[in-house]
């Protein structure tokens, strides 16, 4: 199924909003970005990035749910992360130095994406001062930040909080994915969120 043009503004602007969100951005290197974004569409369960494959591409979510997961020698699979419209996507650490990535990207439901070339937009970040504060801006929030407070949740918070604050951060989440993705990602067996929700009612 093809993307409306009317669609395609809509995805366009909400990239350049997130974008600003962190830095101010000009419109004249929106417009650069703009010529590096391929619009794609995925279905329920496929592929994005296979683990050990090396990523070429970074992503913005614009409909749909995306899983980043690893998996064990025994099959066992840890959702590392859950992506929901309006945020970027990817295996950033791969695309940076160029090897394998150690998770795969996976579609929890319909999806459409923004998809960037991620070296051409590197090169973009060099060129242009107000892409470079957005890059500082992002990877302080995103990966110092935000993945400090995660880990300092799962190692002194117990399961049940870091549910209620999952939930108050995606109010509607268990309507969107399995309560199977939603345990994986807060590092608990489904038996034991059943048990959380079950309490919390």
């Amino acid at each position: 199924m093809n993307i409306s043009n009317e669609d395609k503004v809509l995805y366009l602007d909400n990239l350049e909003t997130y974008l600003s969100h962190y830095s101010s951005i000009t419109s004249s290197s929106f417009e650069l970005v703009k010529a590096l974004v391929k619009f794609q569409r995925i279905s329920k369960n496929e592929i994005l990035l296979n683990e050990g494959d090396i990523a070429k591409n970074i992503y913005f979510l614009c409909t749909g749910v995306v899983r980043a997961y690893s998996s064990d020698q025994q099959g066992h699979t840890y959702n590392k992360s859950i992506f929901l419209p309006g945020k970027m996507v990817g295996s950033m650490v791969s695309a940076l130095l160029q090897k394998p990535s150690s998770f795969t990207l996976q579609a929890l439901n319909d999806s459409v994406l923004l998809s960037i070339n991620f070296s051409k937009f590197k090169q973009l970040i060099h060129e242009k001062d107000d892409l470079k504060n957005y890059y500082i801006a992002y990877l302080e929030k995103e990966w110092v930040i935000d993945k400090e407070q995660r880990e300092v949740s799962l190692v002194m918070e117990t399961a049940s909080v870091r549910y209620q604050k999952f939930r108050e951060r995606y109010p509607d989440i268990d309507q969107k994915i399995s309560l199977h993705h939603i345990a994986s990602h807060l590092g608990i067996t489904p038996t034991q969120l059943s048990r959380i929700r079950k309490d919390l009612k």
